[in-house]
């Protein structure tokens, strides 16, 4: 019995005999299958290739990031935010080790995990179990869930505070439950993790918004300006994406900028006709 590991999207399975016919997540339209076909792993297989490693990096004051290299699977970097005696592991990603374990546990640990979307459950019940940490999903999104476990709390509504000051926002878009993380650091204004729910492109000025990155779906000019509002009403001046993009001051009005740009493309208003 083994808990499979999808080799494209990173995504782990419930124990079973034998590896699964697909990946429901990468056949959906939002991911897909490797034009190799559909391979499987496992956690065990990858630790023993000792081919990878985690690489955490410190950001600021309160924020590690997590990536693994060489990149396994979609290669979303996870955070690790420490906040008042709280830490929360934001997204999550497939590799996780001994060596990881113990100095996560030097930073204190982990006492939540919380995810924006399905694409990045990765291992999160591998990483539960080895800090006890319960885990939050949107319960829009509870049908992707493909290992079952007694850490994951299904959470509704449009806002979650998990900590004062650290506060999970359901935006929708890119999957129903699709939610962005508000973290107020102590500092004037804080700093919002958005996965790839929004997106920071290669200008590190604008972001954009997808139904699907890898098909190049967009999303319809209603949702953007729907979530361009819920996130007008946060505090953030700093942006961080799941591909370590970073948008380092006057991030909100970023996002606005973009959003208006992303809406006039598809209204056809930036064109000559």
């Amino acid at each position: 019995m083994n808990y499979y590991v999808c080799e494209t999207c990173g995504v782990q399975y419930e124990k079973s005999i034998v590896e699964p016919s697909e990946c429901k997540i990468c056949t959906e339209e939002r991911q897909y299958v490797s034009v190799n076909g559909q391979k499987w792993t496992t956690l065990d297989e990858l630790v023993a290739s000792s081919q990878y490693k985690n690489k955490i990096t410190f950001e600021e004051d309160g924020l590690h990031s997590i990536k693994t290299v060489p990149t396994f699977g979609i290669g979303q970097t996870a955070y690790l935010v420490q906040h008042s005696h709280f830490n929360l592991l934001w997204d999550c990603i497939t590799y996780i080790d001994t060596e990881t374990i113990t100095t996560i546990k030097e930073l204190g640990g982990i006492n939540a995990i919380a995810l924006s979307h399905p694409h990045y459950y990765s291992s999160q019940v591998e990483w539960a179990e080895a800090f006890d940490a319960p885990i939050y999903i949107h319960e829009d999104d509870k049908e992707w869930v493909t290992r079952p476990s007694e850490h994951i709390v299904f959470w509704s509504g449009e806002e979650l505070i998990l900590e004062e000051g650290i506060v999970l926002h359901r935006v929708g878009g890119h999957f129903k439950g699709a939610t962005v993380l508000e973290w107020q650091n102590n500092k004037k204004e804080g700093v919002l993790f958005v996965g790839d729910i929004i997106r920071v492109v290669a200008d590190r000025k604008w972001v954009t918004f997808m139904y699907s990155y890898p098909n190049f779906i967009p999303l319809p000019t209603n949702i953007v300006k729907r979530i361009a509002s819920q996130i007008d009403s946060l505090n953030f001046g700093k942006l961080f994406d799941a591909f370590h993009r970073v948008i380092e001051k006057d991030a909100k009005e970023r996002v606005q900028i973009s959003a208006t740009r992303y809406i006039e493309a598809l209204e056809n208003k930036l064109f000559e006709t």
